[in-house]
Formats: structure tokens, sequence, C-alpha cells
């Protein structure tokens, strides 16, 4: 019988040893990636992907709306679509590092699980009610033991890491889906035809064309919503509105153009949406605190 607690510890050297304290690391696994600080930060906007989220050693809080969670080791979260979150590292030393990992998957393969196990599809399908994107509970080793053992394929050679990644994701969901509470979270997002995988599908359409304008009413129509449904299921999911979220989206992207490439700020403005840079100026210095030229310096140092 595995010793969950030991091979956790050998988890945590393996993971430092790897990839040291450097901040986001991407694994060869596509859809793991970690997160390794021996420094705590304020808080920093974000928009989570769809992804099981487990924190190995130290403590980060979670906000979510006007919501505030505390999440460490004996938590996990999982986020059911793109979800905007408020996160802050409050835990970490260079003694005990603050060392996470993320999951990232699609409502697709968890579907295909969940086709496999036996559910009551109908009330799901016929289920009004949405609740939000983010859901924490208790993480027991019966979800640890296999996250873990997907995690040390990374000694594989690469030649076998995605065939056996496949088949470890799959049982980790497996795993979560026939949990009682994780089960009939996932089940409500990922059910075709339910009103939250609705909304899913309305919140990937708004991520992946966030430049593009905005009409909530061709939305609706398009998944077969009332204006109204849409708009209040979106922002019990999300907690923003669909305009809100686009922007927050658009806001997001220019930030990592300003980080990443030497383009000016009308340039950045233009290019995740914007018709008016002055406009773009306004709400980036809103949303950050600074203005892009001023927050562009900041990210190419390093300070933020």
């Amino acid at each position: 019988m595995t010793d969950i607690k030991q091979l956790k510890e050998q988890t945590k050297e393996f993971l430092l040893g790897k990839y040291g304290i450097n901040g986001l690391a991407k694994s060869d696994i596509g859809s793991l990636n970690f997160y390794i600080s021996d420094t705590t930060h304020d808080f920093l906007s974000v928009i989570n992907e769809p992804s099981l989220c487990i924190i190995l050693q130290g403590v980060k809080a979670v906000g979510f709306s006007d919501d505030m969670y505390g999440y460490d080791e004996n938590t996990y979260l999982l986020s059911s679509t793109h979800v905007p979150l408020k996160v802050r590292i409050s835990q970490a030393s260079k003694e005990q590092p603050y060392i996470s990992l993320a999951l990232k998957f699609s409502l697709e393969e968890v579907y295909e699980v969940l086709k496999s196990v036996d559910i009551n599809e109908g009330s799901l399908q016929k289920s009004e009610k949405s609740e939000k994107g983010v859901f924490f509970s208790e993480l027991t080793d019966e979800i640890l033991e296999p996250v873990l053992k997907l995690v040390w394929l990374l000694e594989k050679p690469k030649s076998k890491i995605n065939y056996l990644a496949d088949l470890a994701k799959k049982e980790i969901l497996y795993t979560l889906v026939t949990n009682d509470k994780s089960g009939y979270f996932l089940s409500k997002f990922a059910m075709q035809g339910s009103v939250s995988n609705k909304i899913s599908r309305v919140i990937a359409k708004i991520k992946n064309d966030f430049k593009e304008k905005l009409s909530v009413k061709e939305l609706a129509r398009s998944y077969d919503m009332s204006e109204s449904s849409l708009y209040q299921n979106f922002k019990v999911i999300t907690s923003l509105s669909p305009l809100a979220f686009q922007k927050k989206i658009r806001l997001e992207e220019a930030k990592n153009l300003l980080a990443n490439k030497r383009i000016g700020v009308a340039q950045v403005a233009f290019d995740v949406g914007y018709e008016s840079p002055s406009q773009f100026s306004r709400e980036y210095a809103r949303m950050f605190g600074v203005p892009p030229k001023t927050h562009s310096k900041i990210l190419r140092t390093g300070v933020a």
C-alpha cells in the first residue's frame, strides 16, 4: 500500500530539484504546471482555467467576487471554466517554499469520463440553477495519490509521457467525478444541455473572440437562452457580467503584451480590441492601478 505522506514529501523534493524556486514551471506534461516560490506576494488578478489545483506546501488566499477563501495543502480547488480570481501566496519561506500544481482539463474530457459513470443525466440537464465556477473541498488521499503518480511520470522518457499521462489524467478525473461533491459540481458544467454547460461555452466563445464586439442578444440566441437567463447565470458563475468579463480578458491580454513585447500602448490597445487608446489607458489604470506605459516598465524589470 502506498504511503501517501511519504510520497508527497518525496514529490516536493523532486520538484524542488527539477525546477528550483523560479515561479511558474511548465512541465513536459502539457496540461500540468507547477508554481514554486519562497516569497509571499500581494493579491494578483488572474483568469483561472478549467483545472484542478493542489498546494503541496504553503498557503494561498483566493478571492472570488466578494468572497475570500483560505486554501492550503489540506484543500483542493476546482475551476469548471475560465474564472476571474484574485490570488495571494500568504505563506512561503526559504525553508519551506510554496509549492503548488495545476492540472488543466476540458469539459469535453470530463464528459467523456462521465459517460462511463452511472449518473442521472436528466436531472442535471433540467437543472436551471447555476453555481459559482470555483469549488473548494477537502483533499483526500484518494484524490492526491493519482495526482502524485502523474507528477512522477516526469521521470519517464518523453516518448512515454504523453500516453501514460493521458491514462493518469483520466484516472484523476474519474476520481473527481465519482466523488459526491466534486462529481456533482463537474457534472453540472460538463453535461451537455445543462444551463451551466451553455454558460461555459459562452465563456469560451468570449475568451476566444475577445477582440470582437460583444452582443449579449446574439450570444443568447446562439446558445438557445434568454438574455436575462444568460446574464444572470453568467454573473453567478464568473461574478462578472459578459461585458465586464470580456474587458478583463482584454486587459489581461494587454498586460501580457506589455510584459513580453516592445510595442506602443496605442498598438496594444488596438491589438486587444479597443478602438480608443485613451479609453484603454483609463480602463487599464483602473484595473491594475498604474497606466499601461508605466506598468510596461515595471513588468519588464520584474518588479510586478
